[in-house]
């Protein structure tokens, strides 16, 4: 399998690549042939020019580049348009929702194409550099908190003038994983004073670590995953978090929501009853709301105001980072694609001894 390709992505809904001209080096270094999609990331300011000077060869058609690809690099899953260009037994590589694209997974399996979707990593030392969610995460974490600076209508950090002082905002943080880590990490930078939750009891001493304060409820139940995941809680713990959050929030000027568990519903962690609670002129940023929204009044690409409260929610914030979303999704392929890479033999091997190959192949 000599020829790796990549093909634009639809643009009003993702604006990532999965090809820079700096990995088109190193497919080449490995001895690919490495096809393009003419214009292929013109939308983010990379020319044509500089994928040619790379050694990538442009094709003017999204069918020439899929026909002729052995290995098939994407962002998010193919159209149906492009399943059925893609070659039978082929390889195709990316990030799947696997609950909602099932018609197109059932058609891939049909042409016996392998793919693996990267969002299904194991959490482990080996996978780190591949690891997508985590690089994709912390660019999502920080720009959360400038939209959300962005849309709120007041300072952030303390100001003291003659006029009187102005006093620091507020800022709660649902969820410390590496989303809600770099959420904390940057509003502190700018002056807020931060506070965080999470189900998990490890996240503590990260929290702490970034000067924010944690706030957590006593719980013998532990709440994290093998993997370092959070796991849905009880209903007894879940009550308990629902009191400590409502009164947390009377005093909240903008809350970031980013908890998630993998391969499900986003759980609904602030509720209608906490948001009428929280004063007229706060704001929510739900990072989480492509998966159903931390919040019970999150809608995808809106602003809803509820008693006074912002509630924002964006489908993918990414697109509003894309070249620096895109040189890190890239390096990330690139290293999973040379892990499946035989050296010596020169050839790609699908070694199912490999947790990282066999954790992330779907067919």
């Amino acid at each position: 399998m000599k020829n790796i390709g990549s093909v634009k992505e639809d643009l009003n809904i993702e604006k990532r690549i999965s090809i820079t001209p700096e990995t088109v080096k190193k497919f080449i270094r490995l001895g690919f042939i490495v096809n393009l999609e003419k214009n292929y990331a013109e939308h983010i300011g990379i020319n044509d020019e500089e994928y040619k000077n790379s050694g990538a060869n442009l094709i003017s058609s999204k069918e020439g580049v899929l026909e002729k690809s052995d290995i098939i690099l994407k962002v998010n899953c193919p159209s149906k348009d492009e399943v059925n260009l893609i070659k039978n037994k082929s390889i195709l590589v990316g990030q799947f929702d696997l609950n909602n694209n099932k018609d197109i997974i059932n058609k891939l399996i049909q042409k016996d194409v392998k793919f693996f979707s990267l969002n299904l990593l194991p959490r482990i030392t080996r996978a780190q550099s591949m690891d997508v969610l985590s690089s994709q995460a912390n660019l999502a974490g920080y720009k959360s908190v400038i939209e959300s600076f962005a849309n709120f209508e007041r300072a952030i950090p303390m100001m003291m003038t003659a006029a009187g002082t102005i006093p620091a905002a507020k800022i709660l943080v649902v969820g410390a994983g590496v989303a809600g880590l770099q959420a904390i990490a940057t509003a502190k930078r700018m002056g807020a004073i931060v506070f965080a939750t999470d189900v998990r009891i490890a996240s503590k001493e990260q929290v702490e670590s970034l000067g924010g304060k944690f706030l957590t409820i006593e719980s013998s139940e532990n709440l994290e995953t093998e993997g370092g995941y959070a796991k849905a809680a009880t209903e007894d713990f879940k009550k308990k978090q629902e009191e400590l959050l409502t009164e947390t929030l009377k005093k909240i000027d903008i809350v970031i929501c980013t908890a998630l568990i993998p391969g499900k519903k986003a759980p609904l962690i602030i509720k209608d009853f906490m948001i009428k609670s929280m004063k007229s002129g706060s704001l929510i940023y739900d990072l989480a709301a492509a998966q159903g929204g931390n919040t019970a009044f999150t809608e995808i690409d809106k602003i809803v105001v509820k008693n006074g409260v912002k509630i924002m929610g964006e489908r993918n914030i990414l697109n509003k980072l894309p070249v620096s979303a895109s040189n890190l999704y890239a390096k990330n392929i690139f290293n999973f694609v040379l892990n499946l890479y035989d050296k010596e033999n020169k050839k790609i091997n699908i070694n199912l001894k490999d947790e990282i190959i066999e954790k992330t192949l779907i067919k």
